[in-house]
């Protein structure tokens, strides 16, 4: 009976239906037996959604489910047995019955009816979902485990009268440790200090290889990878095109932050809001990436405002995902149907995000600092010893030209500024900035004061295109998709002066061409009228440019001059920053992009130093300037958000059914209002968001990192729904644990490495994972954990353990994702047939985290194993079993490469005899020793491989990446032991 009530009960959480039914004695309890009823068969037509709530009848509170209807009640507690609800579930007419039977939902059992009338009968008291309660510690459990999680554990296990699993072998257990903690397998050093340490004490032995797994630099690498399924994280930018991005600096930030055991409110923090806080530090701009991670379309005909908006979609759902483990994005269209989050929330919650521009930064790098440097030093020198042998007289005439040439622009300061979106921004040198919000067609509309020039005649305007390294590839232009990054596209200039338009003649420009679409980009297109012709300084960006523009007549000064610069192209190609000048000068005007300062203004020391890089006498000087310039490394960049400024703050609205096109009523930032509100005295912003989170005003953060992290562990979460703590998710097997571990995990310092280190030192964790049909049966997912936790390691988990297992593993860690051997027809299939060029040397062979990820083409292996796509954030992974699985083991290059590569330096550097090769590659890839059958299984399959060499059944040039080579019979028949190894479920799960 004992079996059959357990059974009863697993199957009654798996489908979130009650967890046990009360004895008729009992009080009813709403939480366990009466929410999760109401949750599954009724809250779709009469819960939150006040938009589709069913004859205005709503379940999901007390105060609407027993208001008077019009002289009845759904419950009516004085009056049980008129209660409406008890009516309905209880009929046997399907046009009365609840739930109908179009909703596909099964009607309720005698024994659940039962429960609805007992509970009512009793008061019909509604409580908050446990999960919307704050976390409070409770009691530990007395009992004989010394260890506080044993204790809980223990208590649910002696209830059934259960029995435990033994300890796991110490070997197994070195193995399971080394995966969860670090993600590859143990070394044989390893193995060798912990046996033989464990014989003396095994206690001491395990505390010291958590310690020191937990300080292994791989422990970053091991949980970076856990992390970035939940931020999403890829190398491109997905749909369609998928071109490259630069973003892996988070992702190495991610380790680092690992490693030192950043808290986990810092973490969260500086992942949400790092660029508000108080001057930031570039990892910290850095950290903000985490939301960077978002998809971008870079198709031509796109709206770039829409799909910001889907951007700003999943970034709502991804953090309630990660930080509140409930499904927000249910909200999106319409009021969420079974948690207390409406349609509004989910927008507030959007404005509390959705205040930040989105930029690109470079990430200075102490060896690439060094060696630009050093080569400025070089130009340092190399300019010196030049001017200490400047030709004066050569100079004076060199100065007397310039004097004679240079134009006289007069830079003009910004009165008004206007735009249809865009922010512009005055700098300190008349520039303007423009951020924020561009379009396909962009107007500036600009307003200046005309100088006073002793009565002189205005003759031309100059457009400066300047770079800036807050623009994309440092501008000038804001263009970030489709065209060239940084290119911009003016199609049209129109000039007023009070009023009056302006006639333009002879339009120069000192560099144009156009990248995207056909004709030239030159001076004239700009005020022919055609918005489809114009300038462009495409294969220029980061460099400065001019625009000279000639009037037909000179104009007098001292009045107001209005500038209209459109930019209209199939995608967003506004000019990111730009300076607008006139000149009264006389005579042939054209752009110059000499970058001569003008000498009726500039010192002597600038001019000589001009001299040395503009002048005719010095071109062997400057091609050697030019080379050293040419050989400066770029720093990498990233993708970050940065705060808007508070004269450009975004509105948020709601939309209509979620969609772009119907927004309505703009909506104030807010945290949902189930929750406690952000504090009164902090500002609705990013920034506060990020601390409500990780404040106790938040009661689901702590219980869902530390139910996120026992999945890890044990393969399944105290709460089994880990992206879903909501009103649909089951009751944890453990409640009181999942809340112990939250208020110590918190009470901690929010230390991950704590609650890690807390996990693995329980007895739980360490039992043998073996099981009889007994325990399948009565508990098969093990989640009361009365056996050791076994499971197959991920896509990514395998590959390190055959790399690491074989030798070639490369330690180097951080840098841009690399190319490890895999099928090229996995890219070529994808949007422009993409090359996978494979990766030479140690990048080859390099951990898996640092593989370059292509969402529209995941690398084959890691999917193979239900590796993430990037695509959406990804609270938890499935664990499939596919015939693929098999032969991607078999068949993979790299599995291939790890086995030869292990026989290659088994045979011509291992032991002698085939048993103690066989005692070796088990130690290598198993950690453990072969049992006596094993050996002679193993030797006899070598043998057996030998000999069909021998006999010319098999080729060794067949079998071999690397050809003739000495003992290639040998090294390939060892191959094939290595590989039925590497095959084996016990190689292919962490114990």
């Amino acid at each position: 009976m004992s079996f059959l009530r357990d059974a009863i009960f697993l199957l009654i959480a798996a489908v979130c239906s009650v967890s046990h039914f009360a004895s008729a004695d009992d009080p009813v309890d709403f939480a366990r037996d009466i929410r999760p009823l109401l949750s599954d068969r009724c809250f779709a037509c009469h819960g939150f959604d006040d938009q589709t709530r069913e004859a205005d009848l709503g379940l999901h509170t007390r105060e609407f489910a027993t208001r008077d209807l019009g002289g009845y009640r759904a419950i009516d507690p004085d009056n049980p047995e008129q209660s409406e609800l008890l009516a309905r579930i209880t009929s046997s007419d399907p046009d009365e019955v609840m739930p109908p039977p179009s909703g596909n939902k099964p009607v309720l059992t005698p024994e659940e009816a039962d429960l609805f009338r007992r509970w009512i009968e009793q008061g019909a008291k509604y409580e908050q979902h446990w999960s919307f309660q704050k976390p409070v510690r409770p009691e530990v459990p007395k009992g004989e485990a010394k260890h506080p999680v044993d204790r809980f554990l223990d208590a649910r296990i002696a209830s059934r009268e259960w029995e435990k699993t033994e300890q796991a072998a110490p070997a197994t257990l070195l193995r399971r440790l080394s995966f969860d903690l670090r993600g590859v397998p143990p070394t044989t050093k390893e193995r060798e200090l912990f046996l033989s340490s464990w014989q003396t004490d095994p206690e001491a032995t395990w505390k010291d290889f958590v310690e020191r797994f937990l300080s292994s630099p791989l422990y970053g690498e091991r949980w970076a990878r856990d992390w970035l399924d939940l931020a999403r994280y890829a190398d491109t930018n997905g749909y369609e095109k998928d071109r490259p991005r630069s973003i892996w600096p988070y992702r190495d930030w991610v380790v680092k932050a690992l490693n030192a055991d950043m808290p986990y409110d810092r973490f969260t923090i500086e992942q949400l809001a790092g660029d508000m806080l108080p001057n930031p530090t570039t990892d910290q701009l850095v950290a903000t990436g985490f939301h960077r991670n978002t998809m971008l379309n870079e198709e031509g005909g796109i709206d770039p405002l829409e799909f910001r908006y889907h951007a700003m979609v999943d970034r709502v759902a991804t953090t309630g995902s990660v930080w509140l483990g409930l499904t927000t994005g249910c909200a999106q269209c319409h009021t969420h149907k079974f948690d207390p989050i409406t349609h509004t929330d989910y927008f507030a919650m959007m404005a509390l995000l959705n205040n930040a521009d989105e930029l690109e930064i470079p990430v200075p790098v102490e060896e690439l600092t060094k060696r630009r440097e050093k080569i400025d030093q070089q130009i340092a020198e190399k300019e010196a010893a030049a001017l200490a042998n400047i030709d004066e007289e050569k100079f004076s005439v060199w100065l007397a030209k310039q004097h004679r040439e240079i134009v006289n622009w007069i830079p003009l300061e910004a009165k008004t500024m206007k735009s249809n979106l865009p922010f512009l921004q005055k700098q300190d040198d008349f520039s303007i900035y423009a951020s924020g919000d561009f379009t396909k067609r962009d107007l500036f509309e600009l307003g200046f004061d005309l100088p006073d020039t002793g009565g002189k005649p205005v003759t031309a305007i100059r457009i400066e295109a300047i770079p800036d390294e807050r623009l994309p590839a440092n501008g000038p232009g804001a263009a970030y998709y489709e065209g060239r990054k940084g290119d911009f596209f003016l199609s049209e200039v129109e000039a007023r002066i009070g009023g009056e338009p302006v006639a333009f003649r002879d339009a120069s420009v000192s560099f144009g061409k156009i990248s995207v679409g056909s004709g030239k980009a030159v001076g004239m297109n700009i005020y022919d009228g055609d918005g489809s012709t114009g300038w462009s300084t495409s294969t220029q960006e980061g460099k400065r440019n001019e625009l000279v523009i000639c009037f037909s007549e000179p104009v007098s000064t001292g009045g107001r001059l209005e500038v209209d610069l459109l930019f209209e192209r199939h995608f967003v190609a506004a000019l990111g920053r730009f300076r607008i000048s006139v000149t009264t000068d006389r005579g042939e005007i054209k752009a110059d992009n000499s970058e001569i300062p003008n000498p009726k203004i500039a010192d002597a020391s600038e001019m000589r130093k001009a001299y040395l890089r503009k002048g005719e006498d010095f071109k062997d000087l400057q091609k050697e300037i030019a080379a050293l310039e040419a050989g400066k490394p770029a720093y990498p960049t990233t993708l970050v958000f940065q705060e808007r400024p508070e004269a450009n703050p975004r509105k948020t609205h709601r939309h209509h059914r979620g969609e772009y096109l119907s927004a309505k009523e703009e909506v104030e930032p807010a945290v949902p209002a189930v929750f406690d509100p952000i504090p009164e005295k902090e500002p609705a912003n990013r920034l506060s968001f990020a601390k409500w989170l990780v404040s106790d005003r938040n009661p689901l953060v702590a219980r869902v990192a530390v139910n996120r992290a026992w999945r890890a562990f044990f393969g399944t979460g105290i709460l089994k729904t880990s992206g879903d703590f909501g009103y649909q998710s089951e009751i944890p097997t453990h409640p009181e644990l999942l809340d112990w571990l939250a208020v110590e995990f918190v009470e901690s310092g929010w230390s991950m490495k704590n609650l890690h280190r807390l996990i693995v030192t329980s007895e739980a964790y360490r039992r043998d994972s073996r099981m009889d049909s007994s325990a399948r049966e009565r508990d098969p997912e093990n989640r009361f954990l009365a056996r050791g936790p076994r499971f197959r390691l991920t896509g990514e988990m395998l590959r390190d353990s055959v790399l690491q297992a074989s030798g070639l593993l490369s330690p180097k860690v951080g840098g841009p994702g690399v190319y490890p051997p895999q099928p090229g027809s996995v890219t070529e299939m994808a949007y422009g047939k993409t090359a996978w060029k494979v990766s030479e040397g140690e990048d080859r062979y390099r951990r898996s985290l640092y593989t370059f990820a292509k969402r529209t083409a995941p690398f084959a292996a890691y999917l193979t194993f239900d590796g993430p796509t990037g695509e959406s954030c990804l609270p938890r992974r499935d664990r499939s079993n596919t015939p693929l699985q098999a032969l991607t083991l078999l068949n993979d290059p790299m599995f291939s490469e790890a086995s030869e590569a292990l026989a290659r330096e088994m045979v011509n550097s291992g032991p002698d005899s085939p048993g103690q090769m066989v005692d070796d590659l088990f130690r290598r890839i198993l950690t453990r020793d072969p049992d006596d059958r094993e050996r002679a299984d193993f030797v006899t399959y070598f043998q057996k491989q030998q000999a069909r060499f021998a006999a010319g059944e098999l080729k060794s040039e067949e079998i071999l990446r690397e050809k003739e080579q000495a003992n290639s019979d040998e090294v390939a028949a060892w191959k094939m032991v290595i590989r039925v190894l590497f095959n084996l479920s016990e190689s292919v799960t962490r114990s």
